[in-house]
């Protein structure tokens, strides 16, 4: 068969939206720019043009796949995070717009930190594919960081993830369970950990349970088991006038403050998310 790109775009929309996936247009836009690698704006302007059977087969494969719920930036391979365009594998987490707001947050202390010492020293905890850490590095010209994780097939990508942005000279990929394998004091300490109940896992999103990693979203019973770890050998690995920024979920504020402050760190700013919810908590030594 012969189709143009508005076909396959309008094909694309209807399944999605007989399949009730949440946003059928945005996917169906996102989906077919990524195959044929255009840009929304191509999109449009080269509606008419003419597809070869390679690219229908390669856009009807895609949407397949998205039919079985898999999420389009893993099918793509790719997401964006901080204007960083990252690889995705099987061991690591999609990067989340939300998490931006943690780099933000970060950012706005590592400025002031820069001032006082020149060079900055991060780790990032959990790293996945490195979207955290790089984006710091992307902004931070003066700093370095480690990104550590227990998943060798994490780290090979957050290791390419840093190559393909020029960063591999400032990022160095570490396996650790937590601080296990880790040397050396930081100015910021980050981290977006499994913060999930174990059992609220199965009540999420099939895009979420069937195609992240159970190790980046299990939280433990309670979803505080990663804050515990971290909060009880942080202040060992930390500069004096360091700080520590975490994501937590929605309703965790107050157990992850009293969880920190309890090992001598004191909150300094608690910021909301995108949909007003609490996503991420900065402590300093108290």
């Amino acid at each position: 068969m012969s189709a143009t790109v508005a076909d396959m775009l309008a094909e694309a929309r209807r399944r999605f939206t007989e399949a009730g996936i949440a946003d059928p247009a945005t996917d169906a836009r996102l989906l077919v720019a990524g195959i044929l690698k255009q840009s929304s704006t191509e999109l449009l302007t080269r509606s008419a043009e003419k597809l070869s059977p390679d690219q229908i087969a390669m856009i009807s494969k895609a949407l397949e796949r998205r039919l079985g719920h898999e999420p389009v930036h893993r099918i793509l391979g790719e997401r964006e995070f901080y204007g960083l365009p990252l690889q995705l594998s099987a061991e690591t987490l999609e990067p989340r717009p939300d998490t931006e707001i943690l780099v933000d947050t970060v950012l706005a202390y590592l400025k002031d930190l820069a001032k006082a010492h020149g060079d900055l020293h991060i780790l990032d905890i959990g790293t996945g594919t490195g979207a955290i850490c790089l984006a710091l590095l992307s902004e931070c010209p003066e700093a370095s960081g480690i990104g550590s994780d227990i998943s060798a097939d994490a780290l090979g990508t957050a290791r390419s993830n840093a190559e393909r942005h020029g960063l591999q000279d400032r990022f160095h990929a570490v396996q650790s369970s937590w601080f296990e394998n880790i040397r050396g004091s930081f100015h910021a300490i980050v981290s977006n950990p499994p913060y999930i109940a174990s059992n609220v896992i199965h009540d999420l999103a099939p895009e979420v349970t069937k195609f992240d990693p159970v190790a980046a979203l299990d939280g433990g019973p309670d979803g505080l088991d990663a804050y515990h770890a971290i909060a009880k050998d942080a202040a060992r690995f930390m500069r004096p006038d360091g700080v520590l920024g975490l994501e937590i979920g929605y309703d965790q504020r107050n157990d992850v403050t009293a969880i920190f402050e309890a090992k001598g760190f004191r909150c300094l700013k608690s910021v909301k998310d995108y949909g007003q919810n609490d996503r991420a908590l900065m402590f300093a030594l108290a």
